[in-house]
């Protein structure tokens, strides 16, 4: 018997994924039965998974067919290097989030716990399938499944009408994209009815239908991915999804968009032609900015962190427009180096961001809050919470040495060492997007240090608070292992780009590994020390050295002699919550500063209120730009169809009638 080669794992995985699901249905009440038992064997089958594409990684791309689809067009899968790096993210992120969701979930979620653990393990299942397919129509069938099964996750609590809206403008820009995503996979195939991606590879599609067939890719993997201006539904969807879900959605699902979007963009669509790099930057540019602004503004912490995201998947399409224009002028050392800051960011913001959506959710099991406005203080009441999340705000804000800092420092180098560009337009513009990408970067910092500050510090802003719990073993050991996925990829840069390297060789024909290698695992210099190098392992024996000669100082000499006193209030008697700032009186300068970019609605204290207060609402303007207007002319073709289907058996025979006419007298032999 033949030994069994990777694919056929990752293909057990999928199997085995679908089982648990359907043994959900054995005791669908049984919330110990799920939570403990089949939650906790989906963790193990995500660890499979992860350790699968890490052996694989460097290895030959592995092929399979399964005749499970029509007669004629069986399922075509294929595992090479690309594929693995997307299927490591989802194994090694989905262990933490399906450990953490075995203590999360509760009866009484709206769905029964059978049903939620059928639909949590199709999306795992769907997901990886995604990364596997190797033609359009098992592309497809596996991300609608996706989109479906992530849809009734999102609308899990689905008594509430909000969060019922919410799961529907996910679904219905899912199926935009898809529809994209679908005519952008017809381009590809050139009319030759071969829907495989090996046939889609041969294809010699002219300059104009290669652009058609990459601007709709980018279209539609964008709708998923979150850019702008598609991106509504998700600061609507993640707030709306309990909190295992959200982490899921955020971190690995926008990642699927991403891989869609580098295999179309470097692997099926043929050689890339430099504008597509441009317009990819200018859509990531417009979408970083605007997620980290409004992050900046949000009073609800999932909103903030929803916003996070977009900010987040702005940054990875500069990053690939930025490959794609060095790709085009076969200036592929600078190409790999944004490649690898890509996949780079896609693995840190995998672990990062699913850690904090993970800990929020520890946070409303806790408080039953989600305002900003009514937490505070919850380091005393929380600190295995509050600790772990401070690893995900550092690497979120960009901070040595954890994932977010090596990933964006990357992404940096490859704008610094751009200057070579052939094109003196490109040479001015790209300049003044790295100054962007530096301001997105110094927000992200801001965003994070007001979500931590308002939650952990502080005073508690509202008496329930004081009852507020740790999180369980079982949420507890979620977030560990994701707090050390995050520190692992900080520390260790040059073995995980050694890793992931074999992807970038993949699409671009060169790596930075090489490179990385001469100076050892322990410094990332990925042009040259003398240009630019980071130590990471350095930086964090002197962070701990300093703490502890800190401590050693003050236990020495100043322990005992602290004179303790109310501090300076600006004249003021009161003291207490109330003096604390608030979410909206943070973000403040930044509403002032951008304020065209948000539109608000402020309410000012009068003497009529029974309790004088003043709140700003922050909405997104592309509601009454775009969406709005939208389904307006929706309403009214509508209603002239109502018009036209009166219900009267004549007046259908009329049309009926008319219609053979038309086409007598249009189509004549």
């Amino acid at each position: 018997m033949p030994a069994l080669l990777s694919i056929d794992y990752l293909l057990i995985a999928v199997c085995t994924w679908l089982a648990i699901g359907l043994a959900g249905l054995l005791a669908p009440r049984n919330m110990h039965f799920i939570s403990k038992v089949l939650f906790p064997l989906g963790a193990l089958v995500g660890l499979g998974v992860g350790i699968t594409a890490l052996c694989f990684l460097g290895d030959r791309a592995e092929t399979a067919v399964l005749v499970i689809g029509l007669p004629t067009l069986p399922f075509h899968l294929r595992l090479d290097n690309l594929t693995a790096v997307f299927a490591l993210l989802l194994g090694f992120a989905s262990v933490g989030i399906s450990v953490y969701a075995a203590g999360y979930f509760r009866s009484g979620e709206g769905t029964a716990p059978g049903a939620l653990c059928l639909e949590y393990h199709i999306f795992l299942a769907s997901m990886l399938m995604v990364l596997l397919a190797d033609d359009a129509y098992a592309f497809m069938v596996a991300w609608e499944s996706m989109a479906l099964s992530s849809f009734l996750l999102v609308t899990t609590d689905h008594r509430h009408e909000a969060i019922r809206r919410a799961g529907y403008l996910y679904l219905l820009i899912a199926h935009i994209g898809a529809i994209s995503i679908l005519l952008a996979f017809g381009v590809m195939t050139s009319g030759s009815g071969d829907y495989t991606f090996a046939g889609m590879r041969t294809q010699e599609l002219s300059p104009f239908w290669a652009s058609v067939a990459y601007l709709l890719a980018l279209v539609g993997f964008g709708a998923k991915a979150g850019l702008v201006p598609v991106h509504v539904w998700l600061p609507e969807a993640h707030p709306a999804a309990p909190s295992p879900v959200s982490a899921m959605m955020s971190g690995v699902m926008l990642k699927t968009a991403i891989y869609g979007l580098l295999r179309v963009s470097f692997d099926l669509v043929g050689t890339p032609l430099w504008w597509w790099g441009v317009v990819a930057m200018a859509v990531g540019l417009v979408t970083a900015l605007f997620g980290v602004l409004y992050s900046t503004v949000q009073s609800d912490m999932k909103r903030l962190l929803a916003y996070s995201s977009i900010e987040n998947i702005g940054l990875l399409a500069v990053g690939i427009g930025l490959a794609l224009v060095f790709h085009s002028y076969k200036m592929e050392a600078l190409a790999a180096l944004a490649m690898t800051a890509v996949l780079y960011h896609c693995l840190a913001h995998a672990g990062f961001k699913s850690l904090l959506f993970l800990c929020t959710g520890s946070v409303l099991h806790a408080t039953n809050e989600r305002s900003l406005g009514k937490l505070g203080g919850l380091i005393h009441r929380m600190p295995w919470v509050a600790w772990l999340a401070l690893l995900g705000v550092i690497a979120s804000a960009g901070l040595p040495p954890l994932s977010g800092f090596v990933s964006e420092w990357l992404l940096l180098q490859a704008f610094l060492f751009s200057p070579g560009l052939p094109h003196s337009w490109l040479n001015m513009v790209v300049p003044v997007a790295a100054a962007v990408v530096a301001l997105v970067a110094a927000m992200a910092g801001f965003a994070m240090v007001k979500f931590y500050g308002i939650i952990f510090l502080g005073q508690m802003r509202e008496p329930n608070l004081t009852h507020a719990h740790d999180a369980g073993p079982w949420e507890r050991a979620g977030l560990v292992w994701l707090a050390a996925l995050t520190l692992l990829l900080g520390v260790l840069p040059s073995t995980v780009i050694g890793l992931i390297d074999a992807a970038t060789q993949q699409m671009l024909g060169t790596g930075l590994a090489d490179k990385v290698r001469e100076h050892g695992w322990a410094m990332l210099a990925p042009i040259s020390p003398d240009r630019a190098s980071y130590q990471p392992l350095v930086f964090l024996a002197t962070i701990l050295a300093a703490l502890w000669v800190g401590r050693w100082l003050v236990h020495r000499f100043y322990h005992g002699r602290v004179r303790r006193s109310d501090p300076w209030d600006c004249g003021y008697f009161f003291q207490g919550p109330r003096g604390q700032d608030t979410a909206d009186g943070f973000s403040q300068p930044i509403r002032r500063i951008f304020e065209p970019m948000f539109r608000m609605e402020r309410h000012f204290p009068t003497i009529r209120d029974e309790k004088p207060y003043y709140s700003v609402k922050v909405e997104d303007h592309f509601w009454y730009w775009l969406y709005l207007p939208a389904a307006r002319l929706v309403e009214r073709i509508s209603g002239l169809v109502i018009r036209v289907q009166g219900g009267r058996i004549a007046v259908y025979l009329l049309y009926s009638f008319l219609t053979l006419i038309l086409l007598l007298l249009v189509a004549r032999p």
